[in-house]
């Protein structure tokens, strides 16, 4: 693309987005990113106030203090919460910083399990399920993209898994707060457009969208006999996919 001398390029999550700003940002072709959880961490914006010269986007922010109440209120007697993360991966380190301190406060332990890629998930995860009480997911791309061995080794050990939005509990997951990513690309595209229409980047500040929304799998709140909560009647339900 920048070979190619494109007017912008649009990066969706924080690996694509940092390959495209390093191969872009000595060239002027503006970068737009979407769904990066922590931009400032990943080196893609100073401050959450102004984006770069040419690098500016959206943030998907995980309302993880929502996603805590959700666990608890499926698993009221939950004692350990196991993380599956990349220790490369930005988003996902800030991530588990903030869900710690706030499983913290409410005397919940997090067991974290690092990964460096995808070849390490089979054996972490068969280790993190042997010593949780469920897995919480959140948008760790290199995780999500094996979702399904996650799921494997979780159902072995009768354990549920949280996600982090509606298609991962589509996949299996039990349940989630789910983010609309629809909403976020299409907030990451009128930014594009003020960009191509002549705003700089550094003028804009990184659009974050942390409003959420319930989603439950029935046939997993079945298959670990999780009634589901009250406080969460009105959640989106769907079905496994086949």
């Amino acid at each position: 693309m920048v070979a190619n001398d494109y007017d912008l390029i649009f990066a969706i999550a924080t690996p694509a987005a940092v390959s495209a700003y390093a191969a872009a940002k000595d060239k002027d072709i503006p970068v737009i990113f979407c769904a990066v959880s922590a931009p400032v961490e990943a080196g893609l914006a100073t401050s959450l106030d102004a984006g770069l010269d040419t690098c500016n986007g959206t943030a998907d922010i995980l309302n993880l203090e929502e996603q805590l109440n959700l666990i608890t209120a499926c698993q009221p007697d939950v004692k350990k919460i196991g993380v599956l993360y990349t220790t490369t991966e930005a988003n996902s380190v800030a991530h588990l910083k903030l869900f710690k301190e706030l499983c913290s406060a409410k005397n919940i332990e997090v067991v974290d399990q690092g990964v460096s890629g995808s070849a390490d998930i089979p054996q972490a995860a068969t280790d993190l399920c042997s010593k949780v009480d469920c897995i919480n997911n959140f948008t760790d791309n290199n995780v999500v993209n094996s979702l399904s061995i996650v799921l494997e080794k979780a159902n072995a050990a009768n354990i549920p898994v949280y996600g982090s939005e509606v298609e991962q509990v589509k996949n299996g997951c039990m349940a989630s707060m789910s983010i609309d990513y629809i909403a976020l690309g299409k907030k990451t595209a009128e930014m594009g457009v003020k960009v191509l229409d002549g705003t700089k980047c550094s003028e804009m500040p990184v659009t974050q969208v942390s409003d959420v929304t319930p989603v439950v799998n029935t046939d997993v709140l079945a298959k670990f006999n999780v009634t589901l909560p009250d406080a969460y009647k009105d959640a989106e339900q769907v079905t496994t996919n086949s």
